[in-house]
């Protein structure tokens, strides 16, 4: 990996339950073993109920990834906040943690960290509302809380169905990406995964992962994206 540049991957994950309707772990991690990525943020990554019980299991990723849990929960359970998780390569440092809780009609948050890749760069991964009005101002929070940062990358479901629509808090600081369609797996219409990149970030490729383990193990399909960091 050059000290400047890395692949970043999101994914909506489900909790690990695949269009086939069985939860399935093993499968979840085989999808994101092969997306080639330095840093993986994903959304849906435990459970709902009781006390968040992570879909996937921390030895699993320990033992069956390429990479290690960066430590995000509030809990000693569950291994993301509001169900966003980050993975790294073992050799990326990370500093900085932290949590934030987003507005909206439903509990949503995101959490930023920052790494030394670059002169710096934080990572925010996100899982935004159903409704636009909430996610607008969901992104104003994000863009506020990043306003001091050098470099930042926003990865995750915005769950924005317009192309166009949607993004106006970001964009005096953001350039929004749509590697493709994302969204349904079986047969994708939306793209609905993106990443927001700062100004000065350089975006060199991206994609959809559309092969045949990604089409069953979730409703939504992995994206990727190759980007330098000044």
């Amino acid at each position: 990996m050059d000290k400047n540049s890395i692949r970043i991957a999101s994914y909506n994950m489900r909790k690990a339950r695949g269009l086939d309707q069985q939860r399935r772990p093993e499968r979840t991690a085989q999808v994101i073993n092969g997306l080639g990525a330095d840093v993986v943020v994903l959304q849906e990554a435990d459970k709902r109920l009781g006390p968040r019980h992570p879909a996937l299991p921390r030895k699993m990723i320990e033992t069956e990834t390429d990479f290690r849990l960066v430590e995000v929960s509030a809990n000693s359970i569950s291994i993301g906040w509001h169900g966003n998780a980050i993975l790294v390569r073992k050799e990326l440092t990370v500093r900085d943690i932290h949590r934030l809780d987003l507005p909206g009609l439903e509990p949503r948050g995101a959490v930023r960290v920052t790494m030394d890749i670059g002169a710096g760069v934080s990572v925010v991964a996100t899982h935004l509302g159903l409704l636009r009005r909430d996610r607008r101002a969901q992104l104003s929070v994000l863009n506020e809380a990043t306003a001091t940062d050098g470099q930042v990358v926003i990865a995750g479901d915005f769950n924005e169905w317009s192309a166009h629509k949607g993004f106006e808090p970001l964009q005096e600081r953001f350039q929004t990406h749509s590697p493709g369609r994302s969204f349904h797996a079986r047969r994708p219409m939306a793209a609905l995964d993106r990443f927001a990149l700062s100004h000065g970030i350089e975006m060199r490729d991206g994609g959809v992962e559309q092969n045949a383990l990604a089409r069953v193990a979730s409703d939504h399909l992995p994206i990727w994206a190759d980007i330098i960091v000044p």
